[in-house]
């Protein structure tokens, strides 16, 4: 009697080859949509503040609203995502937008701002629900790699974001109203969010850890091939609680924040004022301060794409140190170059800086992937305090020394990030388990 043949390692090896791929994939085009459907209706804000009847400062003062809403949500993201999954999280998150999306569209259409202020912190709420789990999930898809890919799926959020802006300008275009244009893009930004949740999701650490501690002593096989397990053990209640509690007082994870911190100012201050200060600095049209930001953008997403080799080749902590070596020359430059060219060079270099911080922190953040939830939670809520708290204070600033030297500030936390950047070293991996004798095979009978 013959025995069933047993699968080979090879086939198995092709199987999870393909989880990984899948996964990579699906994650890549969540950032990318993460990025359009923010920026699709924030490259319209003059349209919202027509369509709500309010100044420009009443709409600051909402769009703090939804940052309050993500601060609020991503200080218990860690804890959320440990309980309950990123599966789990990211689906909920994805209808959240929904509801937020359509409070902030019935906002628009009705002129109320209260309606659209209640939309926007739900955003808010729902955006770090989505940041952190598909942050994990990517850092967890780089482990399953070997080799540095976290930045090419920050390089898709940036594609994404400037794809989102196209189609604003494309519905502006096409004299489109502000209302519409937020029901069409989150109508289908969320079809295509919601099929690619499972693939995205596969090899996330909350369904994967379990099953690899299922695996049998004395063997280096996984207990599954990345699926969740039948069964899996619950959390005991209040454990992603204490987890997330405990990320909070880790002085590894906390300076990993000052680098989020650091690279978040960076990158966000370029959003909100380098346009500006091109215009205001050398007396420019502002169509030149678009192109300028383009530019930073374009060096940024491409640098993305290049970085990871040097990763590979030089480790986090060189790159690191390299990047805001990069980023705090260019911002010199920038800052006091005495004519436009020579500032345009500093807008390359301080792109090229910007590129590689964010995703460096967060896989250094998720190396251990039992606690990637937790850290990742604490080290993301720097980025958004910095996001938070930035336009505001600097635009106190431009009044007194005007666009261009205030960007400067963000010199000190450049600096600051140089210091900690021994920080994001990757932590030592745990010895492997000895594997057992496996005794020769009978012959089949």
């Amino acid at each position: 009697m013959s025995r069933t043949p047993p699968v080979s390692g090879s086939d198995r090896a092709l199987t999870d080859r393909a989880v990984v791929a899948r996964a990579r994939w699906a994650l890549m085009v969540q950032f990318g949509l993460f990025g359009v459907i923010g920026a699709s209706w924030m490259s319209r804000l003059p349209s919202v503040r027509e369509a709500l009847g309010i100044s420009a400062s009443q709409l600051g003062l909402l769009l703090v609203v939804g940052g309050l809403g993500s601060l609020v949500s991503v200080v218990s993201a860690g804890a959320v995502v440990a309980r309950f999954g990123s599966r789990t999280t990211l689906v909920v998150a994805t209808a959240g937008n929904v509801v937020g999306f359509g409070l902030v569209a019935l906002g628009t259409g009705t002129g109320g701002v209260v309606l659209f202020a209640t939309g926007a912190f739900l955003n808010g709420v729902c955006g770090a629900l989505t940041n952190v789990p598909i942050n994990i999930c990517a850092a967890s898809v780089e482990q399953h790699v070997g080799r540095a890919i976290l930045p090419h799926f920050h390089a898709a959020f940036s594609i994404g974001a400037a794809c989102g802006a196209l189609v604003a300008a494309a519905f502006s275009w096409a004299h489109v109203g502000i209302t519409a244009q937020i029901l069409v893009v989150t109508l289908a930004v969320t079809v295509a969010r919601a099929v690619l949740v499972a693939p995205a999701t596969a090899l996330a650490p909350d369904r994967t850890a379990p099953a690899r501690a299922a695996a049998p002593s004395g063997t280096t096989e996984p207990a599954d091939d990345g699926a969740a397990p039948a069964h899996p053990t619950s959390p005991r209640r209040g454990a992603g609680v204490r987890a997330a509690l405990a990320a909070w007082r880790e002085p590894r994870t906390l300076l990993i924040g000052l680098v989020l911190l650091a690279s978040s100012l960076s990158e966000g201050s370029a959003g909100n004022w380098l346009s500006i200060a091109v215009v205001d600095g050398f007396a420019v049209r502002e169509a030149l301060g678009a192109v300028a930001y383009g530019t930073f953008v374009g060096a940024m997403t491409v640098f993305r794409f290049a970085g990871t080799g040097l990763i590979d080749r030089f480790g986090r902590v060189a790159v690191l140190r390299a990047s805001g070596v990069s980023a705090l020359v260019g911002l010199l430059v920038f800052g006091l170059a005495p004519s436009l060219p020579l500032a345009w060079v500093g807008i390359v270099l301080w792109g090229c800086g910007a590129a590689l911080a964010n995703p460096v922190a967060i896989a250094a953040a998720s190396d251990d992937p039992a606690h990637a939830a937790p850290r990742v939670a604490v080290a993301t809520s720097f980025s958004t305090v910095a996001m938070l708290t930035a336009p505001p204070l600097l635009g106190l600033l431009v009044d007194q020394v005007g666009a261009r030297h205030m960007l400067l500030v963000i010199c000190a936390a450049t600096v600051l990030s140089l210091a900690v950047a021994g920080q994001v070293r990757p932590l030592p991996r745990p010895a492997p388990h000895p594997v057992a004798a496996v005794p020769a095979e009978e012959p089949t009978r």
